[in-house]
C-alpha cells in the first residue's frame, strides 16, 4: 500500500460479544512498528 492513512471495514457478524484483541502491523524502510490493542465487542 501507498504511504497514508488507510481504513479496513471489521464484519463481526461470526463473533460473539466479549473482549477481543487486535494486531496492527506497519513496516517501512526506517524502522517496523507492531501495536497490540483490545476491543470490546457488544451485541
Amino acid at each position: 500500500m501507498e504511504e497514508g492513512e488507510h481504513e479496513i471495514q471489521f464484519d463481526a457478524k461470526g463473533l460473539t460479544s466479549g473482549v477481543y484483541f487486535y494486531r496492527i502491523t506497519a513496516f517501512t524502510n526506517e524502522r517496523n512498528f507492531v501495536e497490540v490493542k483490545k476491543m470490546v465487542l457488544m451485541k
